[in-house]
C-alpha cells in the first residue's frame, strides 16, 4: 500500500472513486474534497491510496487550520484527517487504517501532538473505526459532527 499526490494522470480515476452507497452521506464526493484542497491548498493534504497499481481509495488532511477563525490563536490551530473514502470494493481490507496510520505519522513528523478528526455520529457511521484506532471524541461538535482526537 501507498500513498500518492494526484497528477494529471490520475485525477479522472480520482473522479470516479464513490463509497458504498449507504455511506454516501457520510462523506463528500472527491471532486468536492479536490475543490477544497484547491481553495485551501496551503492547509490541504490530498493523496489517493493505492495497493500496488490499484487505485482503492482517497485521504485528505488537514494542515494547521483553525475551523471558522478569522483571526486564529496558535492554541485554536489543528491539524487531522479531513476526508477519508475508501472504494465501495475495497472496503474491509485495511486500507482506510493505513491511510489514517499514514497521515498521523506525517503530522507527527511536522511536530504535531494530536490528530483530529470529525465524523457524522450515526448508526453505521465511522465512529467505531475511528475509536478502534485511537480517536476520543472531545465533547465539540462541527458542524453537528462528531470531533474526535488521537494522541501522536
Amino acid at each position: 500500500m501507498r500513498l500518492a499526490e494526484i497528477t494529471t494522470a490520475n485525477y479522472e480515476a480520482a473522479l470516479a472513486l464513490a463509497v458504498r452507497p449507504d455511506q454516501q452521506d457520510l462523506v463528500e464526493p472527491v471532486t468536492h474534497s479536490l475543490a477544497e484542497a484547491y481553495v485551501y491548498r496551503d492547509r490541504a493534504w490530498p493523496r489517493l491510496i493505492y495497493d500496488g497499481d490499484e487505485l482503492v481509495g482517497f485521504v485528505m488532511a488537514f494542515l494547521d487550520f483553525a475551523w471558522g477563525a478569522t483571526d486564529p490563536r496558535p492554541e485554536d490551530l489543528r491539524s487531522g484527517l479531513w476526508r477519508l473514502a475508501v472504494a465501495a470494493d475495497a472496503q474491509g481490507r485495511g486500507y482506510g487504517t493505513f491511510a489514517v496510520d499514514q497521515v498521523c505519522a506525517m503530522l507527527r513528523a511536522r511536530g504535531c501532538a494530536s490528530a483530529y478528526v470529525t465524523y457524522e455520529p450515526r448508526a453505521g457511521g465511522p465512529e467505531p473505526f475511528y475509536r478502534k484506532l485511537g480517536f476520543a471524541p472531545t465533547g465539540e461538535l462541527s458542524e453537528g459532527q462528531v470531533v474526535a482526537v488521537r494522541p501522536l
